[in-house]
């Protein structure tokens, strides 16, 4: 009797255990876990980075289509930022490329608020600022820091800004500095692309080819300056404030590797892509970045080409010759 007692407890005590893990087993699992996830990692950052690399792409081939509709409308393309009267800027006003380009990229309720008899930094532009337009905006690029006032850059005096101001990472390049070539570069008529300051460029003026001719590059994460991939928010800069800034267009100069010296010509292996933010082309994708071309077309040029190659496309009218299939 007590035998068979015995024997029923301790079937209930047997029955009634619960299958688990040792401790090695754990280990070994978070051990395989922990192998797997490091070999998925570069796989899942890379196709994050080819997926933000995509939409930027899309981001400058939009824009691309607005610069043309303007171009079609006006018969030439906007100046990268005005800062004289003319009969294409009647107030002799302070405005930029991204604010006149808005009705053509589905952003007429900004263009009707957008006041063209005041600078960009007068309101009610000022405010204005702080709408974040997608088109404008990379998606590689880290978030920039809260920007509530900016040095003056005269004649535009210091400012407060009354709402925190929406940034752009796409700029007009204006053409080449003359120290990259003192001799090619050494007039307008040679060292321009086809939007600069004050400009009234049409297609038919860009005589190296609209498909060799760059209009708007990367110039990411300003006002934030980057040497390399390192921020220095120890850095003062007054261009590229956010995207009704008039003033950040810039023309070329090229940079030592680090970034920390430009307008270095053609000395000290000059980089021309992502050395720094500091008025150069500059991306956060990895090895390269994209570029808007006057046919529309856009590119993506690693950041290993020379300093030469690149300062030809940067111009309309200079008779350089690239072969674009190098890069």
């Amino acid at each position: 009797m007590f035998a068979g007692i015995h024997a029923c407890a301790g079937g209930l005590r047997d029955g009634g255990r619960r299958p688990g893990f040792t401790l090695v087993e754990l280990l070994v699992a978070i051990g395989i876990i922990s192998i797997l996830m490091a070999l998925l990692l570069p796989a899942v950052q890379k196709v994050h980075a080819a997926a933000d690399r995509m939409v930027c792409q899309s981001n400058l081939r939009q824009l691309g289509i607005a610069l043309h509709n303007y171009h079609g409308d006006r018969q030439a393309f906007p100046a990268s930022g005005w800062t004289m009267a003319s009969p294409r800027n009647p107030a002799g006003k302070y405005v930029g490329w991204r604010a006149l380009l808005t009705p053509y990229i589905e952003q007429d309720g900004v263009r009707a608020l957008y006041d063209t008899s005041v600078h960009w930094w007068e309101e009610p532009n000022l405010s204005l600022s702080a709408f974040k337009i997608r088109v404008f905006l990379c998606p590689s690029t880290p978030d920039r820091p809260v920007v509530t006032t900016a040095g003056p850059k005269p004649p535009r005096p210091a400012l407060t800004f009354p709402l925190v101001p929406a940034g752009t990472d796409y700029e007009a390049i204006m053409g080449v500095a003359r120290s990259v070539d003192p001799i090619l570069y050494a007039t307008a008529a040679t060292n321009r692309s086809a939007m600069f300051r004050n400009s009234v460029i049409n297609l038919n003026q860009i005589y190296d080819g609209a498909s060799h001719t760059i209009l708007v590059v990367e110039c990411a994460g300003r006002p934030l300056i980057y040497r390399g991939r390192v921020a220095r928010p120890d850095l003062p800069n007054d261009q590229g404030i956010c995207w009704t800034d008039s003033e950040g267009g810039f023309s070329l100069d090229g940079s030592n590797q680090d970034g920390s010296l430009q307008g270095l010509g053609p000395i000290l292996t000059p980089r021309a892509i992502n050395a720094t933010n500091e008025n150069e082309p500059y991306s956060f994708h990895p090895g390269g970045a994209n570029f808007l071309f006057a046919d529309g077309s856009v590119r993506y040029l690693r950041d290993t080409i020379g300093l030469l190659p690149f300062a030809a496309l940067c111009t309309r009218s200079a008779g350089e010759l690239v072969d674009l299939s190098d890069y």
